[in-house]
Order: structure tokens, then C-alpha cells, then sequence
């Protein structure tokens, strides 16, 4: 983690590759009807955008998203960020891009969140940001087997390469799309169980469980950056008493 005295806190635009919908850093959501899409593709949200931070900080964390092409990562930071969805095809993700700056309840700390490319050629590029990442959320695709049978190999990859504290969590994504579903809920569950990882659904087009993969992660990194921590955390916990209490669907 950085613990640099930043200027102030700026989304970096999408990148026009990525097929993301540029960001103004006006601090300030535009209000849109539900469901109404615009000609770039963007299904506006029922919530307003997180802002981006003017405040300084003490304290950047650096939260990553891994996985293979196609499941939804750039998808799931958009709906975070802005709380739309990325309708219609887009251009996958190049190399690594950074997407937004946001700051935590205590403007003392943000989150630095970056997208990666999943095509095996920019692989390489992906390593070498792995050392400097303080949270890594893992995604598969629940209606891509393929992509869900590589997690073994990511976390490889994860062990190899990123700090051995790293906070991991690992996300099924697309779990909206009940009738093209090919890997089971239970599977997902058996895995990170299997490799000791929190586990949870999400859905960038419904908003299932998407800010709370984001919450649940900074709250364990905030967590952990404190000397004598009041109380005890727990991020599983944390996860299945959130989602429990809402019926396992928050968006």
C-alpha cells in the first residue's frame, strides 16, 4: 500500500478500448430514468454514481481485477463505479488499465482500482503488477466452463507472483444469466473452499453482490492497516452475514 500524501483523487478516463463510458470527475452522478439506454451502450443505473475523491489521503490501496477474457471485469467496475451496465459488445481490455480512485468511509484512505486483460499474451504485463497489489478479486464466468476451470491456474499464478498477504477474493460473475448457467453455485463454493478463499455470486448486469465484493475487500484492507484494530474481522463472515441479511442479492 502507498502511504504517499496524494493530490487529489482523480477516475483516470476509461479507455475507449475497453468500451467504457467516459468519466467527467465532476464528483456528481447524472440523474437518468432506469433501464434507458444511451447510443454508447450504457444501460443507466437506478443508484447514483460513486463519486471520486477531492480529499487527500494517507493510505492508497491497490485492488485488482484478474481473470480470464470475457467475464466481466470491466463490466463489474463500471456497475461499481457508475452503477450502469455495459450493454452490447465492446473491446476487451488491453494490457492494464487504471480505472478509478475511490475513498473509503475515512477520507484517510482509498482504493486504487485497476483492470487487467485476460488474453494470455498480456499475461506477462499482468505479473509484474501482481507485486504491488494489496487485494486481488478473482472472476469466472458462471456460463463459461472454461473460464472457471483456469482458476486453478490464476491462483497459481497469484501465488507466484503477488504478496503472500494479499487479500483474495474469488467471484462468480454473469449469475443473472440463470438459463445459460453451466457451473454450479456449489461448485464455485467447493473451489474456494478448497484453496481457502471468500466466495460469493455477483451479477454486473443485475448488481448482485457488486458492492459488496468492493465493501467486504476494503474493510478487510482497512482492517489490516490499523496497529491495534478494535474488533476482529472476518471477510467470509462479513460476506455471508451481508448477504444473508439481504437475501443473498444486494446491488
Amino acid at each position: 500500500m502507498s502511504r504517499k500524501k496524494a493530490a487529489k483523487g482523480k477516475a483516470a478516463a476509461s479507455s475507449p478500448s475497453a468500451g467504457s463510458p467516459t468519466g467527467k470527475g465532476t464528483g456528481k452522478a447524472a440523474r437518468s430514468s432506469p433501464g434507458i439506454v444511451q447510443m454508447n451502450g450504457v444501460v443507466h443505473p437506478s443508484r447514483p454514481s460513486i463519486s471520486n475523491s477531492s480529499e487527500f489521503y494517507d493510505i492508497a490501496f491497490k485492488v485488482m481485477l484478474v481473470g480470464d477474457s470475457g467475464v466481466g471485469k470491466t463490466c463489474l467496475l463500471v456497475r461499481f463505479k457508475d452503477g450502469a451496465f455495459l450493454a452490447g459488445s465492446f473491446i476487451s481490455t488491453v494490457g492494464i488499465d487504471f480505472r478509478v480512485m475511490i475513498t473509503l468511509h475515512s477520507h484517510s484512505h482509498s482504493l486504487q482500482i485497476w483492470d487487467t486483460a485476460g488474453q494470455e499474451r498480456f499475461r506477462s504485463v499482468t505479473h509484474a503488477y501482481y507485486r504491488d497489489a494489496n487485494a486481488l478479486l478473482l472472476l469466472y464466468d458462471v456460463t463459461n466452463k472454461t473460464s472457471f476451470d483456469n482458476i486453478q491456474a490464476w491462483l497459481t499464478e497469484i501465488h507466484e507472483y503477488a504478496q503472500q498477504d494479499v487479500v483474495l477474493m474469488l467471484l462468480g460473475n454473469k449469475a443473472d444469466a440463470t438459463h445459460d448457467r453451466v457451473v454450479k453455485r456449489e461448485d464455485g463454493e467447493r473451489l474456494a473452499k478448497e484453496f481457502g478463499v471468500p466466495f460469493m455470486e455477483t451479477s454486473a448486469r443485475s448488481g448482485l453482490n457488486v458492492e459488496l465484493a468492493f465493501t467486504a475487500v476494503a474493510k478487510e484492507l482497512k482492517h489490516r492497516s490499523m496497529k491495534e484494530p478494535s474488533e476482529k474481522f472476518q471477510l467470509q463472515e462479513y460476506v455471508n452475514k451481508e448477504m444473508k441479511s439481504t437475501g443473498c442479492c444486494r446491488s
